[in-house]
């Protein structure tokens, strides 16, 4: 039985792991300030991953969705970004119904791995190899950020600029532990390839969340 079998399927509760406001650092919206929800579960698997902590999702209390609601309405932000682990593992309709009350803006970060739930104002669609995406995420998305290890996965990243739509904003992001040896890789490829930008992960150069 799946994670998402075994939880609480109305999401009136989730697996925190943690949450903080912050200035976001990668893709369209770096250097905005949000409110960031991590909820634990994630068996895509990708090596490189920098927040493997957040992988199993029995280490981490189920929390009543009201009082995750509470929290990012206490801290003033104007927008809030869902992200994990996999976060569409769980059932996030109720979250994002919360928080709208607020008229605050939802945003998540997802491999599309798993079927889209909760209501979005942006939707960024990080696809792995792993786990490809499924429904119609893809035609969902406003952002697509790929994540760029070596030269293989440029084609990947082409292969799902061709399934979203044309106003979808389109990034490639190196991977953090191979920063130097494929940034000049990326810059060529984006010179020759300009639909394409950069994103960098600027909150690890500003030593924040």
């Amino acid at each position: 039985m799946g994670l998402r079998e075994t939880n609480y399927p109305e999401g009136f509760m989730l697996p925190l792991v943690e949450e903080f406001y912050t200035i976001q650092g990668e893709g369209y919206h770096a250097g905005e300030a949000a409110w960031f929800i991590r909820l634990g579960g994630c068996d895509v698997g990708c090596n490189w991953c920098d927040s493997r902590f957040s992988w199993d999702p029995d280490m981490f209390p189920l929390v009543e969705t009201d009082k995750i609601i509470s929290n990012a309405v206490s801290s003033g932000t104007k927008s809030v970004v869902v992200t994990g682990g996999e976060p569409l593992l769980w059932n996030l309709d109720y979250l994002c119904s919360g928080l709208k009350k607020f008229n605050i803006c939802t945003f998540i970060e997802t491999s599309g791995a798993y079927p889209l739930s909760g209501t979005w104002d942006w939707i960024c669609l990080s696809p792995k190899k792993n786990m490809p995406p499924v429904g119609n995420i893809c035609n969902e998305a406003d952002e697509l950020k790929v994540i760029i290890e070596n030269r293989d996965d440029f084609e990947w990243a082409e292969k799902h600029r061709k399934m979203v739509e044309p106003a979808c904003r389109l990034f490639l992001q190196p991977e953090w532990s191979r920063f130097d040896i494929i940034v000049p890789e990326i810059v060529e490829y984006v010179k020759k390839n300009p639909w394409w930008k950069i994103s960098l992960q600027a909150h690890k150069y500003m030593h924040i969340p």
